[in-house]
C-alpha cells in the first residue's frame, strides 16, 4: 500500500480524497495556487506545496510544478481527481516516468476515449450501438452540411476533444448550421485546443445515462449500475440520481454488459464512467462518451451501493483486486445530488465570488455534504464555482426528494449568491417528483414558471439564448476577476512536516498571507 499520496486538484474533491487517504492510513498531501493558500484541502493536509499563481494553466494545469512537488514530497502516488489534469494522458506518462503510481487509467486507454471520435469507433468494435453521425472529425461546413442532410435536423455539433458542454451546439435546420458551425469550431478550440467537432443526430426526447464501471489489473471489470444525469443547464449536470427513475433491473444489466465491453476493449483499468443517450420514447441505448476518472457525481453511486469508490481506486492502484464481484453489487434505496455553485440564478447564473460570512450546512438522516469550503473561506473567481455537492439517500426516490427539501431549506449560505433557491424550486416541480426527466427539463421547467408567473427570476435558457448567455457571462467573469484581483496580491509558500504542535501549525495557517518571506520549511 502507498505510504503518501498527493492529491493533484483542489476544493471539495481534493477534501474527499484526504479523507479516503486517511481511512487508509495513508498521509495525503496537498497542492494549491496561490489563490488557495488558505484552502480547506490545505488546511487538511500533512503537507502542502504551492504549484504558481493562480490561473489554472500556471497551477493546477502545470504538470512540471506538480511532478515538482510529488518528489520533493516523496509521494509515491497521485490522485489526479476530476478535470484539470484527471484526463491528460500527457499527466499520466509523466507521472509514471517520475516513478510515481498514477491512480487513474492506462495513458493508451485516455488516448482512446479521449478523443469523442476514436472513442466511437472503438464504441462501433465493441458491438456498443452509437448515436448515428459521424466517427471522424468533420473537414468542411461543407461536409457538415451534407452529413446532416443525410441524417436529418436537428443534428448537433460536438467537439471531438472534450465534453461540459463546450463546443456543443443544436442544429434545428440547415439556415443554423453556418453559425453554429463556426461557434463550435471557435469554442471548442479555445476550450481544448482542437477545433475538431463530428455531427451526430439528435434522440427524441433523450435521457442522459451513464454506468459507473470499475476494472483492476487482474482483469476484473464490474459495473456499479446507472445514474440519471438527465437535468443539465447548459450541457452541464446540475442534478443527479442513482438509480434513474425509470429502475428498470433489465435495461441496467444490458447498459451495464455494453459498458463493460467497451471498458474492456480499450484494457481499462481503476474508476470509469461510460455515458449513453437513452430514448424515453422507444427505450433504445447509443453510447455517448467514456470518462476516464472519477465523476462529480460518484457519491449518489456510494450512497446507493454502499462501496467506497476512492477507496476502491487506490486499493486497486496498489495492485489489488477488486474488494467486490458483480454478483455483490447491491442497490438500495435511492440517492440524488445537487451540484451548489457560487453563482447568482436571479441574473443569468453569474458567478458571485467572495467570502463565504456564514455558512449552516444541513445534516440529519441521509445527509452528506461533500464540500471544499468553510465560512470565512474565499470563493475564487479562478476556478469553477461549485462549493459542494449535496447528496442526500432514502429507502425510496419519493423519502429522497423529501430529505432533499428538508436539506436545502436547511442550506444557508451568506456573503455570496448560490444556486441553493434554483433547486429549492426544481425538487418542488411536480414533473422532477413524476420522474419525467429529459435533457431539456429546464428548458419546459422555465417555461412552467414562466406560465405561472412565479419563481426566483431564473431566465429560461434555451439553445437560441445561448450565445448571448455565454457572452453575458463572459463579461461578468472579467469584471468579477478585476475586483477579485485586486484584493488578492500576495505570495505563497509551502508547508512541510514537521515537529510542531497544532496551535503553532494553525497560527501559520492563519498568518501565511502575512509571511511571505518565510522559510519554506516550515509548516503551516
Amino acid at each position: 500500500m502507498f505510504r503518501k499520496i498527493l492529491i493533484a486538484n483542489r476544493g471539495e474533491i481534493a477534501v474527499r480524497v484526504i479523507r479516503a487517504c486517511r481511512d487508509l492510513g495513508i498521509a495525503p498531501v496537498a497542492v494549491f495556487s496561490e489563490a488557495d493558500a488558505n484552502a480547506l484541502h490545505v488546511r487538511m493536509s500533512d503537507e502542502a506545496y504551492c504549484i504558481g499563481p493562480p490561473p489554472s494553466a500556471e497551477s493546477y494545469l502545470n504538470i512540471d510544478a506538480i511532478i515538482a512537488a510529488a518528489r520533493k514530497s516523496n509521494a509515491d502516488a497521485i490522485h489526479p481527481g476530476y478535470g484539470f489534469l484527471a484526463e491528460n494522458a500527457e499527466f499520466a506518462v509523466a507521472v509514471a516516468a517520475a516513478g510515481v503510481t498514477f491512480i487513474g487509467p492506462t495513458p493508451e486507454a485516455m488516448l482512446v476515449m479521449g478523443s469523442k471520435t476514436s472513442a466511437r469507433r472503438a464504441a462501433i468494435a465493441a458491438g456498443v450501438p452509437i448515436v448515428p453521425g459521424t466517427t471522424e472529425p468533420l473537414q468542411s461546413l461543407a461536409e457538415a452540411r451534407d452529413t446532416a442532410a443525410q441524417l436529418g435536423y436537428p443534428v448537433m455539433l460536438k467537439a471531438a476533444a472534450g465534453g461540459g458542454g463546450k463546443g456543443m451546439r443544436q442544429v434545428a435546420a440547415q439556415t443554423d448550421l453556418h453559425s453554429a458551425f463556426e461557434a463550435a469550431t471557435s469554442e471548442a478550440q479555445a476550450a481544448f485546443g482542437s477545433a475538431e467537432v463530428y455531427l451526430e443526430k439528435v434522440v427524441e426526447r433523450p435521457r442522459h445515462i451513464e454506468i459507473q464501471i470499475f476494472a483492476d489489473t487482474h482483469g476484473q471489470i464490474v459495473h456499479l449500475g446507472e445514474r440519471e444525469c438527465s437535468i443539465q443547464r447548459r450541457h452541464q449536470k446540475v442534478i443527479e440520481e442513482c438509480p434513474s427513475p425509470i429502475n428498470d433491473p433489465d435495461l441496467r444489466q444490458r447498459m451495464g454488459e455494453a459498458a463493460i465491453r467497451i471498458a474492456r476493449a480499450v484494457g481499462y483499468v481503476g474508476a470509469g464512467t461510460v455515458e449513453f443517450l437513452l430514448s424515453d420514447v422507444s427505450r433504445e441505448f447509443y453510447f455517448l462518451e467514456m470518462n476516464t476518472r472519477l465523476q462529480v457525481e460518484h457519491p449518489v453511486t456510494e450512497l446507493v451501493t454502499g462501496i467506497d469508490l476512492v477507496r476502491e481506486q487506490i486499493n486497486v492502484a496498489a495492485g489489488a483486486d477488486l474488494s467486490f464481484k458483480q454478483e455483490d453489487v447491491r442497490w438500495q434505496g435511492h440517492a440524488i445530488e445537487c451540484r451548489v455553485y457560487a453563482e447568482d440564478p436571479e441574473n443569468n447564473f453569474f458567478p458571485s465570488p467572495g467570502k463565504i460570512t456564514f455558512l449552516r450546512a444541513p445534516s440529519g438522516p441521509g445527509v452528506r455534504d461533500d464540500s471544499g469550503v468553510v465560512a470565512g473561506d474565499e470563493v475564487s473567481i479562478y476556478y469553477d464555482p461549485m462549493i459542494s455537492k449535496l447528496a442526500l439517500w432514502g429507502s425510496t426516490r419519493a423519502e429522497a426528494i423529501d430529505r432533499m427539501r428538508r436539506a436545502l431549506d436547511e442550506y444557508a449560505v451568506g456573503g455570496i449568491k448560490t444556486t441553493l433557491p434554483f433547486f429549492r424550486e426544481i425538487v418542488r416541480d411536480e414533473e422532477f417528483t413524476a420522474g419525467h426527466l429529459d435533457t431539456g427539463f429546464i428548458t419546459h421547467f422555465n417555461e412552467r414558471r414562466q406560465e405561472r408567473g412565479s419563481g426566483t427570476g431564473v431566465p429560461p435558457v434555451g439553445h437560441h439564448a445561448q450565445d448571448a448567455r455565454a457572452t453575458d457571462r463572459d463579461m461578468a467573469i472579467i469584471a468579477a476577476a478585476l475586483a477579485y484581483a485586486r484584493a488578492r496580491r500576495q505570495p505563497s509558500q509551502d508547508h512541510e512536516p514537521a515537529e510542531a504542535s497544532k496551535w503553532k501549525a494553525a497560527g501559520r495557517v492563519a498568518g501565511i498571507s502575512r509571511e511571505p518571506t518565510r522559510n519554506n520549511s516550515q509548516r503551516r
